[in-house]
């Protein structure tokens, strides 16, 4: 079984909130990144809070109690490892993102 490396960010992926508010869980995503995570893949959050706004953020997924993150803002300790440094981009097999735009669909 291949394991993969989800990355996602927060504010309008995970939650329907616009920062520095915490809103309503996507109960939908949720749902599909824990079954993900039963299967022995990593959940990494990508976003850009930071500080208390990324604390709270990161405290409000705990107390709803879904999952603990692999990794918050950072690249998993096993890449790391494997490059010998921490890139300042995460390494991941998806990206989940509420801004994403596919570069086959992209229009200059």
């Amino acid at each position: 079984m291949t394991n993969y490396r989800f990355t996602f960010s927060y504010d309008g992926t995970l939650c329907y909130s616009k920062w520095p508010e915490l809103d309503q869980p996507n109960l939908a995503l949720i749902e599909y990144l824990q079954e993900w995570k039963r299967n022995g893949n990593k959940l990494i959050l990508w976003t850009c809070r930071a500080g208390e706004a990324l604390s709270k953020a990161v405290e409000w997924c705990r107390e709803q109690n879904y999952f603990e993150f692999d990794a918050v803002n950072d690249n998993l300790p096993e890449i790391i490892e494997f490059y010998g440094h921490n890139s300042r981009k995460i390494s991941c097999d998806y990206y989940i993102d509420d801004r994403m735009l596919l570069p086959e669909n992209a229009k200059a």
